[in-house]
This record gives structure tokens, sequence and C-alpha cells, in this order.
């Protein structure tokens, strides 16, 4: 959805509140795809703060189908922000500041881009099902937040391995 911010950038003190449709289904976020299972988004307004300076606020609230990063159990994520933005019109817009809002192309507004920025910038870096995750064995797979599988899973330390040819040696004596 594009929108076109002219008059805020010209009028002072003009506000413009726009209802926002998102027709995003899906969010990629480079490494994964991730269906949304719920959106809902506030009215976006723009003010205008000097000319050619507008501010856009709103609120974004999406829920998305992930996997936990420990267990690969299917989980909702929730993704709540308080958009706050500034954006400069294009006469005064330095190739540094394009660079800062790719979602600006000319004197509109792409806000699918902008929300596709928001959710990404506020994605967690790691999805878990709880604080306390146990994820899965190594050896058999089972979920360890389901139950115990008894499994051996100790791992040697490898920066130890020298020091543990030297005990077998020194048993050999």
């Amino acid at each position: 959805m594009l929108i076109n911010l002219s008059d805020v950038f010209r009028t002072r003190d003009k506000i413009e509140v726009v209802e926002i449709a998102c027709e995003m289904t899906e969010f990629q976020n480079g490494v994964q795809t991730y269906r949304i299972v719920s959106k809902e988004l506030s009215p976006f307004t723009f003010t205008n703060v000097e000319i050619d300076k507008a501010k856009i606020n709103g609120e974004i609230d999406f829920i998305f189908q992930a996997l936990c990063d420990r267990c690969a159990e299917e989980i909702p994520v929730n993704i709540k922000v308080n958009v706050e933005r500034f954006v400069l019109s294009p006469r005064i817009t330095t190739e540094d500041d394009q660079m800062e809002s790719p979602f600006m192309d000319g004197y509109q507004i792409d806000m699918e881009a902008l929300i596709f920025h928001e959710i990404l910038e506020n994605w967690p870096m790691k999805i878990l099902c709880k604080e306390d995750c146990k994820g899965v064995c190594p050896v058999c797979g089972q979920n360890l937040n389901v139950r115990e599988c008894g499994c051996d899973r100790f791992i040697p330390d490898p920066r130890m391995m020298a020091i543990a040819d030297i005990l077998e040696r020194n048993k050999e004596v």
C-alpha cells in the first residue's frame, strides 16, 4: 500500500490518519518463512514536524507460526511494535537518508515495506517454546521436554583429548 506524503511534507502542522491494509500472509526473514496467523494494525498517523520532515506513528501486532529453535515444536510468536519514525522529503534527502528509509520512494511511503522492516528489526534472536526448553537428545532425537530418553549424551571436550591420550599412555606403563 503506497501513501503519498507530499501534503504532509509541505503543510505546516498537517496531520493525516490512514487505515492501513496489510496484504502480507507470510514473513520471510532471509532464512525462513513464517506464516502469519493474525495481524492487527492501528490507524497510522502522519504528522508534519517541520517543512520536509514528517513523523509516522502507528501500532502493529502480528502473530506468526514458528518452530522452537531447541525442540522444533510449533509455537506462536507475537511481535507487537509501536511504530515511531521520522522521514524526510526527497527535496532534502541525502544518500544516507535513503539507505535508512528504504520504504520511501520519492514522496510515497510503501507501508508493506515499512511493516516488514519493523517486524525484521523486532524479530527475536532465538525462538523458544519456553525459557528453560531442554531441546532434543542429540543421540535419539527425543524431545526432552516431553520425557527423558536415557541416552548417554556425554560428549568429551575435544580440547582435553591430548590429556586423555597422555593419561591412557601412562596406564599402559
